[in-house]
């Protein structure tokens, strides 16, 4: 049997890099998989990977995954999301909040409409979506909230390094409010055995993403992969809130803790 047999799993920004990961990692776990992200099918979008391309991958290896399309920053496609997986598998076990929408631009040049883009997404959605699926969590006396931040959110070093030339105060502003949200909400459902964990990578993941902000390449010795934080998500959200719940946790610290093997790929 596997970890996650008889439990369903909504990922969203699964359409490549980390989420797709995380739900080809569920979905082998034994979970059935819902994935969200933008991006249905090829041609949508400047970055390649789709959720036809998640999907595909999670049948091929004998999992189970269904694609639900939708904009995280529209309120109405967040109800709707949720009302289409109830529909289609029932109840939600697991939530991943992993979509994102990420500009790397110095505040001085920030506009309005970024900023509030990038808070809706990163940071009004996930509540929003924990609002609408902790009902039957609570119901059932159990579920598991993930929500994937990064090492963004830590505060700088000072005197300033390499950090201040990247544009990402706004980005680890969203992650910052992220992470705390996930200590707060644990906090909240702990009586009601509901897990909540904050999950960012150790290092950078290439993912094409990353790739696109030119923050790693392909061949750097020092990224970490995506399996890694994949099978960080699953220790996470296979344990019961009574002995993991309230982290801000890292990827490899995490599995070195745990006591499971680094995956390489």
């Amino acid at each position: 049997m596997g970890e996650l047999d008889g439990r369903v799993a909504l990922v969203t920004g699964a359409s490549r890099g980390i989420g797709a990961a995380i739900a080809a990692r569920f979905a082998a776990a034994g979970a059935r998989v819902a994935v969200s992200a933008r991006t249905m099918a090829a041609g949508t979008s400047r970055l390649p990977g789709t959720l036809e391309d998640t999907v595909g991958g999670i049948r091929a290896a004998g999992g189970t995954a269904e694609a639900f399309a939708a904009d995280l920053s529209v309120p109405e496609d967040r109800e709707r999301l949720a009302e289409q997986v109830r529909e289609h598998y029932g109840d939600v076990d697991i939530l991943v909040n992993n979509a994102a929408v990420t500009y790397f631009t110095p505040v001085a040049d920030f506009t309005e409409r970024r900023r509030a883009l990038m808070f809706e997404v990163q940071v009004t959605a996930p509540m929003h979506l924990a609002q609408l699926f902790v009902p039957g969590m609570r119901a059932r006396g159990s579920g598991w909230i993930l929500n994937i931040s990064s090492v963004a959110a830590r505060h700088p070093e000072m005197p300033p390094g390499p950090y201040a030339g990247r544009g990402g105060t706004v980005y680890g502003m969203c992650k910052a409010a992220m992470e705390r949200f996930s200590t707060g909400l644990a906090a909240e459902l702990y009586a009601d055995g509901i897990a909540v964990n904050s999950l960012a990578p150790t290092k950078v993941v290439p993912t094409p993403g990353t790739l696109f902000h030119h923050l790693t390449t392909e061949d750097d010795p020092n990224a970490e992969p995506p399996e890694v934080m994949a099978a960080a998500a699953l220790a996470l959200c296979r344990a019961p809130a009574s002995e993991l719940t309230g982290r801000i946790a890292y990827s490899q610290q995490l599995l070195a803790e745990l006591g499971i093997a680094r995956p390489t790929r």
